[in-house]
């Protein structure tokens, strides 16, 4: 099934900046006793199969033990509430891995799937700001990171040759705001922590 997505994508977490997991590629132990993470991604443009798939949202939850590398991993995805049947199916395949591409490569790593839901996704870009709303289950803004020195136009700080379904580079960012209420019984705070950005391309 041929493929092809393109957008950005923000992630926020529990561990503190910068992420051991993200760092050595899953196999240092995260910063907690259990490495809960949320992606969410954008498509800009992108076609699964003949379906037109733009302008559609996704976000991923993984609840993985502290080194990710041990699998196990628990996993949430939701999908955008706006797509129709079609769009739905095709982005649900790719984003669970059963397309193949990236997520594919994680997809040894899960133990669990909690569950699939399409719930109202609002996700939106605004210079080093990156927000995502998932339903009234997650809320999350991320702020890229700039040295102090450099002031506020600055280069943002990034992370270069990592080992990510997502992007290879990524910048180094920091949650303003990190909530989950009632994710498959869990509820968190992480804001202040760990937080990346990237525009992400990929095909099969």
């Amino acid at each position: 099934m041929p493929w092809n997505l393109n957008g950005t994508y923000l992630e926020s977490c529990n561990c503190d900046t910068v992420c051991p997991c993200t760092t050595s590629g899953l196999t240092a132990p995260a910063d907690h006793e259990r490495c809960q993470v949320t992606f969410a991604f954008h498509v800009d443009s992108g076609n699964v199969d003949g379906v037109d798939v733009a302008d559609r949202n996704v976000a991923v939850f993984i609840d993985a033990p502290r080194v990710m590398a041990d699998g196990g991993w628990q996993v949430a995805l939701y999908l955008d509430a706006s797509a129709d049947d079609d769009q739905a199916d095709a982005l649900g395949k790719v984003f669970s891995g059963q397309a193949g591409g990236p997520m594919a490569a994680l997809a040894p790593l899960v133990g669990e799937v909690l569950g699939m839901e399409r719930v109202p996704i609002d996700y939106r870009d605004d210079g080093r700001r990156h927000s995502a709303r998932v339903d009234d289950a997650i809320d999350i803004e991320i702020e890229d990171q700039v040295a102090p020195q450099f002031g506020e136009d600055g280069p943002v700080m990034g992370l270069t040759g990592m080992f990510h379904p997502v992007n290879s580079t990524l910048t180094i960012a920091r949650s303003r705001r990190a909530t989950g209420s009632g994710v498959h019984g869990r509820s968190w705070d992480f804001s202040g922590g760990n937080g990346h950005s990237a525009p992400f391309t990929w095909s099969a």
